[in-house]
């Protein structure tokens, strides 16, 4: 039974908090002086609760016992449909709202919906260009705190997601389910148009530009459009001048790759390719050929 009165007020904040008697579910009993003497900690800034593994530190026992589970990899709320199991039963919830096919969050910009609310305030910052979640160690911001905490593995090495298959560790789970198509030879990313299939949903995206001719990659210098990112990489050291890539029998430099190994046919005598092509065909089946390459990991 729970009082409609609220006597205990924050000094700091003028918060106010009712008295809340046992619970008759457990028999467990609260103390309203226990609710503020908790709250004020928010303003004291103090964290009485300490993880004895990496010393985090926390205003509530019930917090220290969840980040606890990140050590021990315990995941006791365990989904009654498909069986995934979670650390915070809050992850629990929102998971379960999948299987009903229901998403009352609409994004009010486009039109998306979700089926939890964390996922639409995420999504919405795609429109705004918000990252609010910033790298201590090296600025780099995000959108989504779970791209921080994943990004963060990068400055300590972390790499938790193993494969059992071959024994890949990886930093996030994404990572580690795109890896293992390359034992399952999985690709679930299929072209529309051609049916071309991939691992990887960025490189049907890449490939699917062969079809639409877009090349929304520009020199700055000479407004060439390239439809991958690394061609652009690539021509631009035509204007610096780099050539990194060195012929090892002759010493010839070049600015790109793929140009270093045409150069080296040269002493191989390899002829790959047919004589029935003319040199611009050759070029649009090395594109070709090079985007097939990007879908090996």
């Amino acid at each position: 039974m729970y009082i409609n009165k609220k006597p205990f007020v924050c000094k700091t904040c003028g918060k106010a908090f009712s008295v809340k008697g046992s619970l008759q579910t457990c028999g467990k009993a609260f103390s309203v002086k226990g609710y503020l003497q908790r709250h004020k900690r928010v303003h004291s800034g103090e964290k009485t609760f300490v993880c004895e593994i990496c010393s985090k530190a926390f205003f509530v026992k019930g917090d220290l016992e969840k980040h606890e589970r990140i050590h021990t990899g315990e995941k006791p709320f365990v989904c009654k449909t498909c069986g995934k199991a979670f650390s915070d039963i809050g992850n629990l919830r929102r998971h379960t709202k999948l299987h009903t096919g229901v998403k009352p969050y609409v994004c009010e910009t486009c039109g998306k919906a979700f089926a939890a609310k964390c996922h639409l305030q995420g999504h919405e910052r795609v429109h705004t260009g918000e990252k609010p979640f910033v790298c201590e160690t090296c600025g780099k911001a995000f959108s989504v705190k779970g791209n921080l905490q994943i990004h963060k593995r990068v400055h300590t090495g972390e790499r938790p997601f193993v494969c059992e298959i071959c024994g890949k560790a990886c930093s996030g789970k994404g990572d580690l389910t795109r890896h293992e198509r390359v034992h399952t030879g999985e690709k679930p990313f299929v072209c529309e148009t051609c049916g071309k299939a991939f691992r990887k949903k960025y490189h049907l995206k890449m490939h699917e530009r062969i079809h639409s001719g877009e090349k929304p990659f520009v020199c700055e210098t000479c407004g060439k459009a390239f439809s991958v990112k690394s061609s652009l990489s690539g021509h631009e050291k035509i204007h610096s001048g780099v050539k990194p890539y060195v012929c090892e029998t002759c010493g010839k430099a070049f600015s790109t790759k793929c140009h270093l190994q045409g150069h080296e046919r040269v002493h191989t005598g390899e002829k790959p390719f047919a004589s029935t092509y003319k040199y611009g065909d050759l070029a649009d089946v090395a594109g070709l050929l090079d985007i097939s390459r990007l879908d090996v990991d």
